[in-house]
């Protein structure tokens, strides 16, 4: 997360499925959502948009200095020797291979790639969505970033345990059921002293700034980033689409090449300045591709 390491010098924007009766009509209207999201992100990325940020009547959380219950083993990799394995979201293909078939018709591919998915690696589905769809809007707005949802995946796991933090659950909208908010950037042991940006406004404190949502963005780089992934005009860092989004766009700033050895660890370290933390988000990223990869064998 961009709080207990430096600001990212670099910047990051996905996409929310309704439901319907019908499921050829969700296709449609997912599909329909994620052609404006790209659009968005494109447009984005030229410098030229603005929209409504939401608030989701932030409440400061209790202080403490640590998540136990999302504590990870860092992977034994030394920092820019390899990046994780790649897997594509449906839609797309991995790296040197022919594009993923269809999914079986009458249903949206990538929400039916993110149930089939879910299942093998524990991610909630509508997590795993938007982790995919963040990767397939920056594959139309940053082809060459290359990142993966695996690796959003990854981030997500040790921010908020993919919007799950504290006993929330994601809903189908894509927000947890209570804010997910972090640690007071007060200066205390373990974090940097970041007084308030936002009068509170997303993170519920008038005093220091907390990271917010389930990518954990601090309000000042949210403000930079705030992205629209859900496709409803508004950036809100609860909703994991626009948080994912943002997230991708983030580590993908200054040319990143996220699939690469020195893009990924620039882009992960810019995110959280700490090679334990990298080397957490190898593993997860890791670990999840190549669960994905066994369910397209299979």
């Amino acid at each position: 997360m961009p709080v207990t390491g430096q600001t990212p010098d670099t910047e990051p924007a996905g996409d929310e499925i309704e439901a319907t009766p019908s499921r050829v009509r969700r296709h449609g209207v997912a599909l329909a959502v994620r052609l404006a999201v790209v659009a968005g992100v494109l447009v984005l990325a030229g410098g030229g948009v603005w929209f409504v940020t939401r608030a989701s009547d932030p409440v400061a959380s209790p202080t403490t200095t640590d998540i136990p219950a999302l504590s990870v083993k860092a992977v034994d990799v030394q920092p820019g020797s390899i990046a994780p394995v790649s897997a594509a979201a449906a839609g797309g293909a991995d790296q040197g291979t022919a594009p993923q078939s269809a999914k079986p018709s009458g249903g949206d591919p990538l929400e039916s790639w993110a149930e089939q998915v879910a299942d093998a690696t524990g991610i909630p589905a509508r997590a795993v969505r938007a982790y995919g769809n963040a990767e397939l809007a920056m594959r139309s707005a940053d082809a060459g970033c290359r990142i993966s949802w695996a690796t959003l995946a990854g981030v997500g796991r040790i921010e908020s345990n993919h919007g799950q933090y504290g006993g929330a659950v994601l809903g189908a909208d894509g927000r947890p059921s209570k804010p997910i908010i972090g640690v007071p950037l007060d200066g205390s042991a373990g974090v940097r002293a970041i007084t308030d940006t936002d009068r509170g406004r997303f993170d519920g404190d008038p005093v220091a700034d907390r990271a917010v949502g389930p990518m954990q963005f601090i309000p000042s780089t949210w403000a930079k980033w705030a992205s629209d992934g859900s496709g409803d005009g508004m950036g809100d860092p609860q909703q994991i689409d626009d948080a994912a989004l943002a997230a991708a766009r983030y580590l993908c700033a200054g040319g990143r090449d996220m699939a690469g050895p020195s893009g990924w660890w620039s882009g992960i370290l810019s995110y959280n300045n700490s090679t334990e933390y990298a080397q957490k988000v190898f593993g997860l990223a890791d670990g999840y591709a190549k669960s994905a990869q066994r369910v397209r064998a299979g």
